[in-house]
C-alpha cells in the first residue's frame, strides 16, 4: 500500500512538473532534424522506388552526418549540399525509368507522433530534410538525421530516463 501512494505521487508530480514547465514539446522537437523522402505518389511503382532512392540519400548523407557534433552543423552541412541530394535522387529515379524529378529542402514542419524502433517522436514542429519525388503527394518514408538513429543503425544510441530509474530502483528494494 506504501509503495502505491508513493508511485502516485512520484506520478502526480511528474504530471505537475511537465505542465508548469511545458515547453509545449519545442524542445523535444528542436533536438532533432528528421528526413522525409515523399513519393509522387501511392501506386505501387512509386512507392517501390522511394525506398530505392532512400537508400541513395542515406548512403550519400551517412559520412557527412557522422562527422557532425551537433544538430546545427549537421543542418549547415546538409543545407550546403541540397543540390547534391536532389541530382542523387533524380539520378536513381533516372535509373529505374522515372522522368520526375525530385527536390531537397529544409524546412520547418508540423509532423504527427512517429515511432521508430525505441524512440518515440511526439507530434511538432521539426526541422526537417524533405526530399520529394515527383509531386511529393505520396506516402513517406522518415527517420532521424540527427541525431543520427538511422544513419549509424540507432542501436549505439541509448535514451534513459532518471525518473524511470528512481522507480525501478524504488519497486527492486
Amino acid at each position: 500500500m506504501k509503495k502505491s501512494i508513493i508511485c502516485v505521487f512520484l506520478i502526480a508530480v511528474c504530471a505537475a512538473i511537465a505542465l508548469l514547465c511545458g515547453t509545449n514539446g519545442q524542445e523535444e522537437t528542436g533536438a532533432y532534424l528528421r528526413v522525409h523522402i515523399r513519393s509522387d505518389s501511392n501506386a505501387a511503382e512509386a512507392q517501390a522506388v522511394k525506398y530505392l532512392v532512400r537508400d541513395e540519400v542515406v548512403a550519400y548523407l551517412t559520412p557527412i552526418v557522422a562527422q557532425c557534433d551537433t544538430k546545427a552543423e549537421a543542418m549547415a552541412e546538409i543545407g550546403s549540399r541540397l543540390g547534391e541530394i536532389g541530382t542523387v535522387a533524380e539520378k536513381k529515379l533516372a535509373e529505374e525509368g522515372f522522368s520526375y524529378g525530385a527536390r531537397a529542402s529544409l524546412r520547418r514542419e508540423a509532423f504527427p507522433t512517429r515511432v521508430y524502433e525505441n524512440v518515440a517522436l511526439p507530434a511538432g514542429v521539426y526541422d526537417a530534410l524533405i526530399v520529394e519525388l515527383g509531386s511529393g503527394a505520396g506516402d513517406n518514408w522518415w527517420c532521424v538525421v540527427y541525431p543520427p538513429l538511422c544513419f549509424s543503425g540507432g542501436n549505439n544510441v541509448v535514451y534513459k530516463s532518471k525518473i524511470a530509474e528512481i522507480v525501478r530502483n524504488f519497486f527492486a528494494r
